[in-house]
Parts: structure tokens; C-alpha cells; sequence
């Protein structure tokens, strides 16, 4: 998911560079999503793995 994150932001500098200003703000917005669905996923796995590791 991160690495999709990273591509849409890549898109997001190349067509705000070029001048096309919807498709920057478009793949801005899905690159933003992505990330934070990122950070949480890897939070959940973070604090479930410290709880489950404890229990077994």
C-alpha cells in the first residue's frame, strides 16, 4: 500500500509540474488516503502483535 501511496504522489509532482492541475489533485488525494490507511494498518499490526506475542 505504501508503495502505491508513493507512486500516486510521484504522479501527483509530474502533473502538477506539466500544468495539469485536476489530475495533481486527484492523485495528491489518493496518495494522502492511501498513506493513512498505510500508518493505521501498521499500527493495528504493531499493537496486535505486541499483545498476541504475549500471549503465546
Amino acid at each position: 500500500m505504501l508503495k502505491w501511496a508513493i507512486i500516486f504522489a510521484i504522479v501527483a509532482v509530474i502533473a502538477g509540474a506539466l500544468g495539469f492541475g485536476g489530475i495533481a489533485g486527484a492523485a495528491a488525494g489518493i496518495a494522502k488516503i492511501l498513506f493513512f490507511l498505510f500508518v493505521v494498518i501498521c499500527a493495528l499490526f504493531l499493537i496486535l502483535g505486541f499483545t498476541i506475542a504475549k500471549k503465546v
